[in-house]
């Protein structure tokens, strides 16, 4: 039996734990420590992605040392505990150093994705993708369900309990399969050769504008839809917030019933993409949730697609060397989202993330125009059933 479907399951489990409290970290520290500044929230936010983006690197290098499940068993035991202080602290400095220790050992969970693209056959690369961004958004889905019922109705800090839950189940996984020998950790071999370092520059490049914008307006995502609907409770908000999540597991799911091929066009969805944006800026609600589809539809075209384009470029052998590299971009794209969202809402109000996002993505699709399109076809490897069509 493959390791995959386990594995699968670890990474969701770590989405999940990390997606509690995203949409609801104004009112986290509101409620836990007082603090309602949104610049502060914007700053922890980007400090979180700092670190983890600083993280990523090292746990890759280390895990060609000792192996990516060793790696992650120890260091998510490391969480688990560095969870369980979150959950009792008081002091906001000391929350914000443990916390921070804590996001430096989730990060290894991070290296799964190439770990399985390393030993999974080539022509099941697409579908595995497709897996793995349904895997996030029904994790952001279960995330922002569980963290809004927690928050409203029991104190903030049981968040960090259940993460601490959910570190231990990766540990027993992780455990379970190095035990039975179900670690796989030699890549297969490859004809192709290794990508230019331009080429996974200039993808690095697209992908830092469109994460970016992806992740603008989500810190304060449940307080804006709580004001311009009028509607409170945070489990409403959640389940608002998680329907690109929804939206996301309803294509993968046609898209395996139907067989399709997986795609590579990236400009409409970029333009359907800003369009939700520039829909949940109305302040409708209609608008807001039609914005919500559509916008779901986008990030889970252009997520799969991009990511395609990444293990297209490489081979097994650099697969962790390289999704390192293009994570230090996707994790800075994210890192000025989190830093700019609390600036922005501070200045002009809650709804220019979501203009200042629709203009992400119009620079994300000139950037693509500019660095990317015309080596459409050259990327693509022979095996790859794929094709232009959305």
């Amino acid at each position: 039996m493959t390791p995959t479907p386990w594995l699968v399951a670890v990474t969701a489990v770590a989405v999940i734990s990390d997606a509690m409290l995203l949409p609801f970290y104004p009112q986290f520290f509101d409620a836990r420590f007082g603090v309602t500044d949104p610049s502060h929230v914007g700053a922890y936010l980007a400090m979180s992605c700092l670190v983890v983006l600083v993280a990523l690197p090292a746990w890759a290098r280390l895990a060609r040392r000792v192996g990516t499940l060793p790696l992650l068993l120890v260091t998510q035991l490391v969480a688990g505990g560095l969870s369980l202080a979150c959950a009792v602290v008081t002091s906001l400095p000391w929350f914000w150093g443990l916390s921070l220790a804590m996001l430096v050992a989730k990060a290894s969970y991070l290296l799964v994705y190439p770990y399985l693209m390393h030993f999974e056959p080539q022509d099941r690369h697409a579908t595995l993708i497709g897996t793995l961004s349904v895997v996030v958004h029904a994790g952001g889905i279960l995330g922002a369900m569980v963290g809004g019922l927690v928050l409203e109705h029991w104190a903030a800090a049981q968040v960090f309990r259940v993460m601490a839950l959910g570190d231990a189940l990766q540990v027993a996984v992780c455990a379970w399969l190095i035990r039975r020998g179900r670690a796989p950790h030699a890549a297969p071999a490859t004809e192709r050769g290794p990508a230019s370092s331009g080429a996974i520059l200039r993808l690095g490049l697209v992908m830092l504008l469109f994460y970016f914008s992806a992740y603008l307006a989500r810190p304060f995502f449940a307080r804006y839809w709580e004001l311009a609907s009028g509607l409170s409770g945070e489990v409403l908000a959640g389940a608002v917030f998680a329907i690109p999540g929804a939206v996301a597991v309803a294509l993968l799911a046609i898209d395996l019933l139907a067989r399709r091929p997986a795609g590579q066009a990236i400009l409409l969805p970029l333009a359907i993409g800003l369009v939700g944006l520039l829909l949940q800026a109305s302040g409708e609600v209609t608008a807001i949730l039609a914005g919500r589809v559509l916008f779901g539809w986008a990030l889970f075209r252009i997520t799969v697609r991009l990511e395609l384009r990444l293990f297209q470029l490489s081979t097994p052998d650099r697969y962790a060397s390289d999704f390192s590299k293009v994570h230090v971009f996707q994790g800075l794209g994210v890192l000025v989202a989190s830093w700019g969202a609390g600036r922005l809402v501070e200045a002009f109000g809650l709804t220019a993330p979501f203009l200042v996002a629709a203009t992400g993505l119009a620079l994300c699709a000139l950037a693509y125009r500019r660095l990317l399109a015309g080596a459409e076809t050259r990327a693509a490897a022979p095996s790859d059933s794929v094709s232009a069509r959305t």
